[in-house]
């Protein structure tokens, strides 16, 4: 018998293992979360499974997602980039990588830690959820407008409270598996420490 899921997920494998592997396990490495981060932007008025099929490219475009390399990017780069198949080809969301890549670095070279950062809008423990069913999970909430609030402030860009309560979500930060699927007991344990 298969395993219950969230609601959104679909039969696609590569949703099904995002979903079982990825989505909710509590990150925080800096990098991972500026990378998955600029990923949910990429996402603003598509479907997550397009950017998800298109990850590997990303990678490869945005140099591992190293926020000190893709600082350095410039306009022909960004040319470059614009042609590139493997990635959405928007000029505002490949601009918005770079732009993000430079206010994570000159944040991080004050000496702050940008984990702590976005796990600060939690109190640095995951909010575990009991949602029954999709229809009851919020796309935003106070913590993610705040979050937003603050990026926008520190000059990162594809960050409004819904693309940030995505990566939330994506992040562990929350829990949002639904009580009946088999990754709620897991991922709530984990970021209970258990």
């Amino acid at each position: 018998m298969d395993k219950k899921r969230c609601g959104w997920v679909g039969d696609d494998l590569i949703y099904r293992d995002y979903h079982d592997n990825v989505w909710g396990r509590p990150v925080y490495d800096s990098q991972e979360l500026f990378a998955k981060l600029c990923l949910d932007g990429q996402q603003a008025g598509l479907s997550w499974i397009t950017i998800l099929k298109k990850q590997q490219n990303y990678e490869a475009a945005f140099a591992n997602f190293d926020p000190a390399i893709i600082a350095t990017f410039d306009d022909e780069k960004v040319e470059a980039l614009l042609q590139d198949k493997g990635i959405v080809r928007n000029r505002l969301k490949v601009n918005s990588i770079i732009k993000n890549a430079r206010s994570y670095m000159a944040y991080t070279e004050q000496g702050n830690d940008f984990s702590e950062f976005l796990w600060s809008f939690v109190g640095g423990k995951t909010v575990v959820n009991r949602f029954i069913s999709m229809s009851e999970v919020p796309v935003q909430t106070p913590e993610s407008e705040a979050m937003s609030k603050a990026l926008k402030k520190l000059g990162f860009n594809f960050v409004g409270p819904t693309i940030c309560y995505a990566f939330m979500q994506a992040v562990g930060i929350v829990n949002d598996h639904t009580t009946d699927c088999f990754c709620y007991g897991l991922h709530k344990a984990e970021s209970e420490g258990e």
